[in-house]
């Protein structure tokens, strides 16, 4: 894996600095932010954000992103044959209960995010669909491989059975930031108390990062995540204006994060980061793995 000089001392190391200087005290965490994409166009709007050379060639623009002191890192699955042929996908994240929350655990534990955001393709149409909620759902639709199901259901053993998680992101600044961009991309938080974010995948992943977050969400936690939650993307929005409008997602987060944490600025800036190592899974051929 290729990373940024930025990236190789910890911010735990430039929190030092900040409380030395500073002279109070706060929890530790990292300057990390990870997205993960699915079904396209999720998976092409952050590849950018990909330290594997296989998946982005044209390499990394994540380490310190636009000067902001935040390093932006992203998963997703490849779709070879398209996704009617191929709906279930290959890699990191494939579109399968066990696979991807086999990968998540894996990938979080590497990145310690301090944020994050969940994508996924929506509904028909151009639009950006902030989900306001997800479920430890019981009952899921059935996916591509055997299990079909999540294995166990529900997949969270901390909470009861359907129990609502809510996400943290920046919902409403996020949702006006891209409609004010002038992208032809509705956005919108749903707020469905009903259909939540949807009972497959996408509620899936989005669950696994607002619980995430809620485990780390101490503010004594070594590796605090102060923001987590889902976004659906719609089917027909163009991918340069999906691009355009993760970034303005992601301002908005970290203008989010910066509220709950010392902003990196100057010398801590510079100094934060954190190594994320790959480790390949035993069994497992058809990955593609961050060196």
């Amino acid at each position: 894996m290729r990373l940024d000089s930025i990236a190789i001392a910890t911010r735990a190391a430039a929190l030092a600095f900040t409380l030395w200087a500073g002279g109070f005290v706060s929890a530790a965490f990292t300057n990390n932010i990870l997205l993960t994409g699915y079904w396209p166009p999720s998976n092409e709007m952050v590849r950018r954000f990909s330290t594997s050379a296989t998946q982005n060639p044209d390499g990394w623009v994540g380490g310190n992103w636009e000067g902001r002191g935040y390093n932006i890192y992203s998963y997703f699955p490849e779709f070879p044959g398209g996704v009617t042929a191929n709906p279930k996908g290959n890699g990191d994240l494939e579109v399968d209960y066990q696979d991807t929350s086999e990968d998540w655990w894996r990938i979080a534990d590497q990145v310690k995010p301090v944020a994050i955001i969940t994508f996924s393709r929506g509904s028909a149409g151009s639009n950006w669909e902030v989900e306001d909620r997800t479920a430890n759902r019981i009952n899921w639709i059935n996916d591509y491989l055997a299990p079909l199901r999540p294995t166990p259901a529900p997949p969270d053993s901390s909470v009861a059975g359907n129990f609502i998680r809510h996400s943290t992101l920046p919902e409403t600044q996020i949702r006006d930031a891209v409609n004010a961009a002038g992208l032809g991309v509705n956005a919108f938080v749903d707020t469905s108390s009903t259909t939540l974010a949807g009972g497959f995948l996408s509620e899936f992943i989005g669950y696994h990062g607002m619980w995430y977050q809620s485990i780390h969400a101490g503010a004594s936690d070594p590796y605090q995540t102060v923001a987590a939650g889902h976004i659906h993307v719609g089917i027909n929005t163009p991918l340069t204006s999906a691009m355009a409008a993760t970034d303005i997602s992601l301002r908005e987060l970290i203008t989010r994060v910066n509220t709950l944490t010392p902003e990196p600025t100057g010398m801590a800036a510079f100094a934060m980061g954190t190594m994320v190592v790959g480790r390949r899974r035993s069994g497992r051929k058809d990955k593609f793995f961050h060196r």
